[in-house]
């Protein structure tokens, strides 16, 4: 079964930028739309972001124009290029395939802590 390892996380002041990445341990983001969650404490998870098939991207209003999802099929591994951080964005970052059946296992995330 395949398995993701989300990494890239820290603790970055506001307005910083982090790059998380996720790879993955077989050739999935050719098959699957991909997306970035994220779970703030006391809160669901979230999807933030997500890189379809062709390459094209769609985000959340609460992160669009700060974050970029990409990918390198070759290595199989994702990215999520985070700037303008702010305090909200606090949260542990999880990647996942979209409408995999059976759903993929998560991983164990990355923390992303942001200070004011």
């Amino acid at each position: 079964q395949v398995q993701l390892v989300e990494s890239g996380g820290g603790l970055v002041q506001a307005g910083g930028s982090l790059r998380l990445s996720c790879a993955a341990s077989g050739s999935i983001f050719s098959r699957f739309t991909m997306g970035w969650y994220r779970q703030a404490p006391g809160k669901q998870r979230e999807l933030v972001a997500r890189i379809f098939r062709d390459g094209s991207t769609l985000y959340a209003d609460s992160v669009k124009g700060r974050f970029t999802v990409s990918r390198d099929n070759a290595k199989n591994t994702m990215y999520l290029q985070m700037n303008s951080l702010k305090p909200e964005d606090t949260a542990v970052y999880y990647c996942n395939a979209i409408g995999a059946l059976p759903p993929l296992p998560w991983g164990q995330g990355t923390q992303v802590t942001v200070s004011s």
